[in-house]
């Protein structure tokens, strides 16, 4: 019985000491461009600002699910960042999030809700929610209809 308490304490503490040293701070590493959708405050116990980012892509919306990011709490120079994510949500600004993911160091959701924390945001793009706002030539463009394109594919397998 001793033997068996034993090789059990012994299994858990391998299994510990292997999770505390997977854990990385820095498990990757990158940028994402796109508009601000929702950006704000939130948590029961611990308050944390968190948002998503519309992705794009060659000046055009993707219709991929958006990137969740959060600012860390663990910094204590977040306003610049919160204010600037703000007004690019408000705004309507393409932006350039670099960010990092955390692996295995937030457990609890204290930091925020997302893995992945901001470092730096760079606006690439103050027009780019009106293309048409400051037209050359003097005249102001503005947009007279939207199309919708509805692709049925029933239509393709009839013979």
């Amino acid at each position: 019985m001793k033997m068996i308490r034993l090789a059990y304490r012994l299994f858990l503490f391998f299994v510990v000491s292997l999770t505390m040293v997977s854990c990385s701070e820095n498990y990757s590493r990158g940028e994402k461009v796109g508009t601000v959708i929702e950006f704000a405050q939130s948590g029961l116990i611990w308050d944390s600002w968190d948002g998503r980012l519309n992705l794009t892509q060659t000046g055009m919306n993707t219709a991929g699910e958006p990137f969740t990011f959060s600012l860390d709490n663990d910094r204590d120079d977040q306003q610049p960042l919160v204010d600037l994510l703000y007004q690019a949500q408000i705004e309507g600004w393409k932006i350039k999030i670099k960010y990092h993911k955390v692996m295995g160091w937030n457990w609890f959701g204290n930091r925020g809700r997302s893995d992945y924390f901001v470092d730096e945001v760079t606006v690439l793009d103050k027009d780019f929610a009106n293309p048409l706002r400051n037209v050359k030539g003097g005249r102001e463009g503005h947009i007279i209809d939207t199309v919708y394109v509805v692709i049925d594919k029933s239509e393709l397998f009839k013979k």
